[in-house]
């Protein structure tokens, strides 16, 4: 397993993850809207701003690439052992 590829496929997955759910806050009822669980995980993040938009798909890509550093060589240690 290497990590640029599942660097770039976890943080492509969280990007477009992001601008599913922004797109759906968009379209639902106030009651169904995540924003505010979004807030503490996304540093940055401020609900229907370009700065606070933006913010929050550089953290989701960021945190991809967060996950796949921890991730492979984990995975790489566990799999030389098995």
């Amino acid at each position: 397993m290497r990590l640029v590829p599942v660097g770039h496929a976890l943080s492509v997955f969280l990007a477009i993850s992001y601008l599913l759910c922004v797109g759906f806050g968009l379209l639902a009822p106030e009651t169904f809207h995540m924003h505010q669980a979004w807030a503490p995980l996304l540093p940055g993040f401020d609900w229907l701003t370009w700065k606070g938009f933006l913010f929050g798909l550089a953290d989701a890509y960021l945190y991809g690439w967060y996950i796949a550093v921890l991730f492979v060589p984990l995975y790489r240690a566990f799999a030389r052992r098995a």
